[in-house]
């Protein structure tokens, strides 16, 4: 995937640009069962999330939603494709850091290697996508970032989290992805063991960008979904029953 803003800043495929052209919100805590949430998305529609797509890239990533019998889910669908969908709420990671989730694969990617630019595609991952706050950016990040600004109107993203469902293992399970320092994979799950079975995730948001950045987290994120095969020119099928952050 090419790079985004001249190699000034990451690319739109790890970090993403352009979706954050956001409306502010105000944030009133839903209640499931004794838990308090910021969002518990059970995929009934994709009213709450819209399209991310990416520059030069035009096939596109399919993204659905199957109910069976009471239930419904996210299914996910590419084929040498790229794009996403992003949340349309913001979110803070310091009231609501946990966040919890529930996938399914049915298969990953031959060509799939997570340490290089040419393997750097995933058949699930969640990104969550941290806000750039200029007060609080170091003198080089600012300069960047205000190029990037005058060019394109807005601030990109600080930073992300990405939760992936790699192809393989490998013994490293934080690491900088191939493309950009601003963007940390955390491998989750790997390999087709698990393939065709729901698989219940929780992580710490906050304690795992301390772990993969070495700093505490800007204080506003959003959440994304991507399946993506434009690297290795496979393709795959995935599914999220469902993603809850709470505190």
């Amino acid at each position: 995937m090419n790079s985004l803003f001249l190699n000034l800043i990451a690319p739109w495929k790890v970090i993403i640009i352009f979706p954050f052209l956001v409306v502010y919100f105000s944030f009133l805590p839903a209640y499931c069962g004794e838990k308090e949430v910021f969002v518990r998305e059970d995929f009934n529609s994709l009213d709450n999330w819209r399209p991310l797509y990416f520059p030069k890239i035009t096939r596109h990533s399919r993204y659905t939603v199957v109910k069976e019998q009471d239930a419904s889910f996210l299914k996910a669908e590419s084929d040498s494709s790229a794009s996403g969908i992003i949340y349309r709420k913001e979110f803070n990671v310091y009231d609501f850091p946990k966040i919890r989730w529930r996938w399914r694969i049915e298969n990953v990617y031959k060509k799939g290697n997570a340490e290089e630019k040419s393997g750097d595609d995933y058949p699930v991952r969640l990104y969550i996508i941290f806000k750039y706050d200029p007060e609080k950016a170091s003198l080089g990040k600012k300069i960047r970032y205000g190029i990037a600004r005058r060019i394109y109107g807005e601030y990109p993203p600080d930073s992300s989290l990405n939760y992936i469902w790699a192809s393989k293992g490998q013994a490293e399970k934080i690491f900088t992805n191939p493309y950009a320092d601003e963007a940390k994979m955390i491998i989750v799950e790997s390999g087709v063991e698990k393939s065709g079975i729901w698989v219940e995730e929780d992580a710490d948001i906050v304690e795992d960008y301390i772990k993969a950045f070495g700093v505490s987290p800007p204080a506003i994120a959003s959440i994304a979904i991507m399946n993506d095969s434009d690297n290795t020119g496979e393709s795959s099928v995935s599914y999220v029953d469902y993603i809850e952050i709470h505190k």
